[in-house]
């Protein structure tokens, strides 16, 4: 296999050493995957669940509202269709049950004559609402992947973060999971493999959707994933596909990440999650079309609803908390399905730990939360746990529900706490931009963009390569509709030029450009192979930039 030695280098960097690893990571048909019954509780699981068909229960999907949970309750409804015509499926909405099972959805179901339960991807910590449903005579199996911490429903929970289960991979999806378990109802019935694969293409988007790790299997979920979006026979998606304006059989990771999951979580955020979940599985095509064009519609609010909240943000922050290192705001009228995504926003441009609140109407408030590296929101949250009705989350992102009065000391207490990390570790403040290669000009050419592109699927845990050069400014020019954005050229040793953009640091590049024009600069940032009328150049997009440190 004939690599360039500078991508040997970066696969050296990220622990693929070996050639044998090297090979199966870049391999078009990867084998990284592992038997389903390494699961603890798998076997019980799918005895369960057939016991229930043999006897013609009724069985119900208990799901959620992003695109994880909306892909895991397809993938459960598609396999499990095949040997039982009596499933149905419940999703919760975002705005008025939030994440995860709950009393009155039980009660919901019980009353539909349901018999089995199978929430994916939730239902670990649900312990008060699986021990109801077993209260009204129903039974319940948990497929999940979310961190459990000290708290577990009873019975069978099929989730590979159990400290005691064996599963070699511990960082599949919601999806992944569900795949698992019909991966192993399609062994134990001899259903033709056909019907699983088929669900490869959810599994991707779902995979890829919620930001899990894309390495081991999941990288090897993703990367067939892909290809199934590539080549779907799946209408339904692509019809969703073509109401996007993507390119059918060029669908990369990117598009996944920024353009088909948006657009099935728009659904639970703008309105129910269930619109999305119909599109997939619709049978008659004219409407599958307008179920793609209504997310479309739901996915253009998003984007629009959301981009007002985060300028009130930027405002509020910008007025009263600048010096917070745990920025807390609180808006009485943001629409509650996009403080997540604007709260990841503004943790990236602070880059601080941000959680925004909106009252309930009840005396109560929500709220939503993002973290950086280094400072666990979660813990955070569970030293402060008597102020919360409910919370949840992991060291990234966080959930909660208190009464109005609390919110003071929560930004006191959550300041005073990221105040004490800031005195110990003030770089955790620093966004980490450090390079993983750099390159001079001799090393970045069309070779090197193609082994760049073997990385792929890129996302959380295998990142675009970061790569730093060196130069002097040619040329720049403001541009956008407010001019906010930077295009420049970057001459190199040897006279070699990088045609460079900035859409992060503009101001801040003009003004340290104008006060040293003729110094050399390193430019951090991410190198991608631009076509245009058959032309192909390399283009920077820059992330970061300061005097040279060479010598």
């Amino acid at each position: 296999m004939e690599l360039k030695q500078k991508f040997v280098e970066l696969l050296n960097k990220r622990g693929i050493t070996s050639e044998e690893d090297i090979r199966e990571y870049l391999s078009d048909k990867p084998q990284k995957t592992y038997d389903p019954f390494l699961l603890l509780n798998m076997e019980a699981g799918v005895d369960l669940i057939l016991s229930a068909i043999e006897a013609d229960e009724k069985i119900c999907i208990y799901g959620d509202y992003d695109a994880d949970g909306i892909t895991s309750t397809v993938i459960m409804l598609e396999v499990l269709g095949n040997l039982t015509k009596r499933l149905m499926y419940y999703i919760p909405s975002r705005f008025d049950e939030g994440y995860g099972m709950n009393r009155a959805a039980v009660e919901k179901i019980h009353d539909k004559g349901v018999d089995l339960i199978i929430t994916v991807d939730c239902g670990s910590v649900s312990c008060d609402e699986v021990d109801y449903a077993r209260s009204l005579g129903m039974e319940v199996l948990v497929t999940d992947h979310h961190t459990i911490t000290d708290k577990k429903a009873s019975g069978l929970v099929i989730n590979p973060t159990q400290k005691e289960c064996p599963y070699p991979f511990k960082y599949l999806a919601g999806c992944g999971v569900a795949f698992k378990v019909a991966q192993a109802i399609v062994a134990e019935t001899g259903l033709p493999k056909s019907i699983l694969t088929r669900t490869l293409d959810l599994v991707g988007i779902g995979t890829i959707g919620d930001i899990v790790p894309l390495v081991g299997e999941n990288r090897t979920l993703a990367k067939y994933g892909l290809r199934a979006i590539n080549t779907s026979a799946r209408e339904n998606l692509g019809a969703l596909i073509e109401a996007t304006g993507l390119h059918p059989g060029h669908i990369t990771a990117e598009n996944v990440s920024f353009v088909i999951v948006p657009h099935l979580n728009a659904a639970g955020r703008m309105d129910h999650a269930s619109k999305a979940v119909e599109m997939l599985m619709e049978k008659d095509q004219a409407r599958v079309r307008e179920l793609a064009m209504e997310l479309s519609r739901c996915n253009s609010e998003r984007k629009h609803v959301q981009e007002g909240i985060y300028k009130e943000c930027t405002a509020i922050i910008d007025e009263k908390f600048k010096d917070s290192k745990f920025l807390v705001i609180d808006l009485p009228d943001a629409h509650e399905g996009v403080t997540g995504i604007v709260a990841g926003k503004i943790k990236d441009r602070y880059y601080r730990p941000a959680i925004i609140v909106t009252p309930t109407g009840d005396g109560c408030l929500k709220g939503t939360g993002r973290s950086i590296d280094g400072v666990n929101i979660y813990d955070m949250l569970k030293d402060n746990e008597d102020l919360f009705l409910r919370f949840g989350g992991h060291a990234a992102a966080c959930g909660f529900t208190m009464k109005e009065e609390n919110l003071l000391k929560l930004r006191d207490n959550l300041n005073d706490a990221a105040g004490r990390i800031y005195e110990e570790r003030p770089e955790t403040f620093d966004r980490d931009l450090s390079p993983e290669l750099r390159l001079e000009p001799a090393d970045i050419d069309l070779e090197l963009m193609s082994d760049f592109d073997k990385l792929e699927p890129c996302g959380c845990a295998n990142t675009k390569p970061l790569v730093a050069v060196s130069g002097n400014v040619a040329n720049y020019s403001r541009m956008g509709n407010q001019n906010q954005y930077m295009r420049l050229t970057l001459r190199m040793d040897g006279g070699i030029t990088l045609p460079c953009v900035d859409f992060r640091n503009a101001d801040s590049l003009e003004t340290m450009i104008q006060a040293e024009p003729d110094e050399v600069f390193d430019f951090m940032g991410y190198l991608s192979a631009r076509t245009w009328k058959e032309n192909t150049t390399i283009q920077m997009t820059v992330e970061d930039a300061q005097v040279s440190l060479k010598d």
